[in-house]
């Protein structure tokens, strides 16, 4: 496994702390059904497989952040949820650097 899949892989530990976090319940529509963790930096894009960059959301509202013209209006409220957990919540500190000398 690459060092970019491993820091971008959410694991164990941390899926059960962010599910703890958000009550296991979506923090879009409020549902408890099917719920998923979804990377507001997407792994795509390097996103880090941490609490921080992480949200629970159901079935749906994964594939409408994922795959609709909602998404922008989904990430932010993704990003206002955690700047609320978080308070030095900041974007750029959720993706994978390849260079840099400190991996997150």
């Amino acid at each position: 496994m690459s060092k970019r899949t491993k820091k971008c892989s959410i694991s164990s530990k941390v899926r059960k702390q962010v599910k703890a976090r958000d009550g296991e319940c979506c923090i879009f529509c409020g549902s408890t059904y099917d719920v998923q963790l979804c990377h507001v930096v997407p792994r795509s894009r390097g996103g880090l497989g941490i609490p921080e960059n992480l949200v629970c959301g159901c079935f749906k509202c994964h594939m409408l952040m994922d795959q609709s013209n909602r998404r922008d209006e989904m990430l932010d409220q993704a990003n206002e949820y955690l700047r609320g957990i978080y308070p030095e919540f900041d974007r750029t500190n959720k993706i994978y650097k390849k260079w840099s000398l400190k991996m997150c």
